[in-house]
């Protein structure tokens, strides 16, 4: 029978040596582990100092390569890929957010996120086919709300890329554009957009009843009154078409302007030379912009005389001052002042027509974008409705 010393003893060593061993292998770990955030804050400290001493891409580089893929670090490497992405690195951030969705790591949230910003790379890479392919694919399957809004409003700003404006309303509606004023005024624009492409095909049936869409989305877009003036006016009914256009003054006094010119031709066609007058001085008492007080002068002038224009003009301009009016005034005083007394005039002259030939008429209230013609989408800023005409000395 052993002894029952030696038998404690033999227990005791095999319990000691089990201890030992399990302490070591801890230590194992913790060193590896201190070796690791070692290593890791090396990298760190590298890329700040490639920061510091603005070398941007070789910093991005080192983060890149001193993050690995888990479940703590997706974020990141998300962020990164955005990075490349607002610097113009476009193939670099599809590189990072395809790798990520590579790895069996990512929860269903997370790659529901990198879908979306691999979609957001895809279009700014022009690939629309590949982003709508991920975007329809989040929009029916998405789990996360906010996720899912986010890519539907990305599809509805594809669709505007590609000019689709009925899958764009299809999209958009009813939530978007209830959630988003800019989103509403769109819709209302991609209603005229389809409009137009129905008066094209010959088709005004269809296109009234678009407009009336865009008028119940939105009931200040002026451009669905302009388009109805503009069916009106195929159909030869004038007076209607007036009609249309005097509604644009109700929705936004800014882009009275643009009505003139359809106004005046409706008015001519008509026959209406009192009516037109009537018109002018209603319009001039109640927002008096430089082209219907011109426009009123030059037809008193033809049926009053030079006197009556000469004063409508002055008193306007003492008013409301404006380059225009005071070239139009110069060019009464032409008329009328003795030769040997032009040369001052016609200098002035020169100059006021320099100075409107190198100003614009349109500009947009979002990003200042200016130009000649009238834009219903801004070309800078891609905003719908923004441009209006410009106002003041040097405009309207």
């Amino acid at each position: 029978m052993p002894d029952p010393v030696l038998l404690l003893i033999l227990v005791a060593a095999i319990g000691i040596g089990w201890w030992l061993g399990r302490m070591e292998r801890k230590h194992y770990r913790y060193r590896q582990r201190a070796l690791s955030g070692q290593h890791l804050s090396r990298d760190y400290f590298v890329g700040l100092n490639f920061l510091l001493n603005e070398q941007p891409d070789r910093a991005i580089e080192t983060f890149v390569q001193a993050l690995e893929v888990n479940g703590d670090t997706i974020d990141t490497h998300i962020a990164l890929g955005n990075l490349f992405r607002m610097r113009g690195e476009t193939d670099r951030a599809v590189r990072i957010h395809q790798n990520l969705l590579a790895r069996p790591v990512l929860t269903s949230e997370q790659s529901e996120q990198v879908q979306l910003e691999l979609a957001r790379d895809f279009m700014r890479l022009g690939v629309l086919d590949r982003a709508e392919r991920l975007l329809e694919g989040l929009v029916r399957q998405c789990e996360n709300e906010h996720t899912a809004t986010a890519a539907k409003r990305l599809m509805v700003d594809l669709y505007e890329r590609e000019k689709d404006w009925q899958a764009a309303i299809d999209v958009a509606l009813p939530q978007l554009v209830r959630q988003d004023e800019s989103l509403r005024r769109a819709a209302a624009h991609w209603h005229c957009e389809l409009a137009e492409q129905n008066i094209e095909e010959g088709s005004p049936g269809p296109a009234r009843r678009h407009l009336k869409q865009a008028l119940s989305i939105d009931s200040s877009c002026v451009r669905a009154n302009w388009i109805y003036a503009d069916i009106e006016h195929r159909a030869g009914s004038y007076r209607n078409e007036i009609r249309a256009l005097r509604r644009i003054r109700d929705q936004d006094s800014d882009m009275v302007p643009i009505t003139l010119a359809p106004i005046q031709r409706a008015f001519d066609l008509l026959d209406d030379e009192a009516g037109l007058i009537d018109f002018l001085h209603d319009q001039v008492e109640k927002a008096p912009y430089v082209s219907f007080v011109l426009l009123l002068a030059e037809r008193l002038r033809t049926r009053d005389g030079i006197e009556h224009a000469t004063r409508l003009v002055s008193e306007q301009l003492q008013r409301h001052p404006s380059l225009r009016g005071i070239d139009y005034l110069m060019d009464l005083y032409l008329k009328e002042v003795p030769e040997h007394e032009l040369e001052h005039l016609r200098l002035l002259k020169r100059h006021t027509e320099q100075l409107m030939a190198e100003r614009a008429r349109y500009r947009c209230k979002s990003c200042g974008f200016q130009g000649e013609r009238l834009y219903w989408h801004c070309p800078s800023c891609r905003q719908w409705g923004a441009i209006k005409p410009i106002t003041g000395l040097e405009g309207e």
